[in-house]
């Protein structure tokens, strides 16, 4: 592929450039943090549940206000992924690899990490009890414990996945699967699922539909090939600006959508999807597949689902506005694991990430939140391996661009930025708490013009 420069020579595109070059090397890892065998306390003026996005980059953030030994994080994993990139991971355009980096190495300097599970809040006494046996307590608590994958809801699955032609770009055991099914391909059907669930970063199924489509042609394969893609939803994306662009798309390149599907059983020695009419319940139907990508049920994380901080859905029940929590007036929420009615992003963590740090300020100076979270959420639309329509939009699902020209458009500045640009935003601007929303990237592009 040309490098940008290549392509274009704007003080912009310069600008640009020198970004994506620094986002394809390798950045340093973020300073040691205090290991869990140190620990010594059970109390913490901070003290955030999960280890995600949402809880380095805030745990990061709260270091600078109440100092990295009054901060501890509560996270069980020892690796941390940065999921966006898994779709062009799914399609043979990054290496997995890429993605990960132990947990060690993004916890903020001096900041405690108790490597554990949550499994009991107890915001009336101010503290939670984990699975080594411990009980911490704190004064603010953050929660970020993200999304669960619930895969065994589907019959047939997760075995399912241990056949070839299945994988799915949601985790990281199935990711690569999706890419050995998409190189396996001969001809037939290739069948792209959406459940009828909240899920994480909405677009993601249909994006892997598109740059297999796009892999089809370039191999040669497309008129072999009958791109399905089923949805629970009953329309493509929920903004009618971007939805109207990805329809001529589906339209052009002779994908079929069908609505109101959902997969309800994998037969995986049969190579058969099972999908359940949603507008006629009870109704199934059939379909045979020589490639399946599964997008799986997703809930909230169980240990949440029975708390006093959920609501009626087991989300954490948070101001949209403030992401304080609208019962607990110490405990805050941030990204998958709340009822924010915006779509569940990394872009919506970083801008949710600079409201609730204003948030927390004015709390802890007994003063009255001020600054209000519109509902910012973005996805790149991966339409090809050198293409992407960025949408951007808010609460109401009216679009909040970025830039100053026609988003819905496909482009390849788009892509190089959802592909190098962005990750490298990520390890080194995001998870060190600099990263707040799209006012970041605005200063880039108008510092390009300048």
């Amino acid at each position: 592929m040309a490098p940008l420069v290549a392509v274009v020579s704007s003080p912009r595109a310069r600008l640009f450039a020198c970004l994506l070059r620094l986002g394809t090397q390798q950045a340093g890892p973020l300073q040691l943090h205090t290991g869990a065998s140190c620990a010594a306390k059970n109390h913490y003026e901070v003290l955030v549940l999960g280890g995600g996005s949402g809880g380095i980059t805030m745990a990061t953030r709260m270091k600078r206000k109440v100092g990295a030994e009054n901060v501890a994080i509560v996270e069980p994993s020892e690796r941390h992924f940065y999921q966006p990139i898994w779709t062009l991971v799914g399609a043979g355009a990054k290496q997995l690899s890429s993605s990960g980096r132990p947990t060690a190495s993004v916890i903020p300097s001096g900041v405690e990490w108790i490597k554990a599970s949550v499994v009991e809040l107890n915001p009336e006494r101010n503290c939670i009890h984990t699975d080594n046996g411990k009980q911490i307590s704190y004064k603010y608590l953050i929660i970020a414990l993200g999304i669960q994958l619930d895969y065994e809801k589907i019959k047939g699955l997760p075995e399912g996945f241990e056949h070839p032609k299945i994988g799915s770009n949601y985790s990281v055991k199935t990711v690569e699967k999706t890419w050995k099914a998409l190189q396996d391909f001969e001809e037939g059907n290739a069948v792209f699922t959406f459940p009828n669930t909240p899920v994480k970063c909405a677009g993601a199924p249909q994006k892997i539909m598109y740059l297999s489509e796009a892999y089809f042609r370039k191999t040669g394969k497309r008129s072999k090939a009958n791109i399905i893609f089923n949805t629970s939803l009953g329309a493509i994306f929920g903004v009618k600006k971007y939805a109207d662009a990805l329809q001529e798309i589906i339209r052009e390149r002779m994908i079929t959508v069908n609505y109101k599907q959902n997969l309800i059983e994998v037969r995986a020695d049969k190579q058969e999807a099972v999908f359940e009419n949603l507008d006629k319940p009870g109704e199934t139907q059939v379909i045979s597949y020589e490639m399946l990508h599964v997008t799986p049920p997703m809930s909230p994380p169980d240990v949440l689902k029975t708390s006093p901080v959920a609501d009626a859905g087991g989300w954490v029940d948070v101001d949209k506005e403030t992401l304080q929590h609208k019962k607990y007036p110490n405990v805050f929420g941030i990204g998958d694991c709340t009822n924010l009615p915006t779509s569940k992003t990394a872009a919506a963590v970083a801008a949710q990430s600079g409201i609730l740090d204003r948030t927390i300020s004015l709390i802890m100076k007994n003063q009255t939140p001020v600054k209000k979270y519109d509902g910012y959420t973005s996805c790149p639309l991966v339409t090809g391996y050198n293409r992407v329509i960025l949408a951007e939009f808010d609460y109401t699902a009216q679009p909040l661009e970025t830039f100053p020209f026609n988003q819905a458009k496909e482009r390849l500045s788009m892509y190089l930025m959802k592909a190098d640009l962005m990750p490298f935003l990520y390890w080194n601007v995001m998870l060190r708490g600099y990263w707040g929303g799209p006012a970041f990237l605005r200063k880039l592009f108008h510092l390009g013009m300048s």
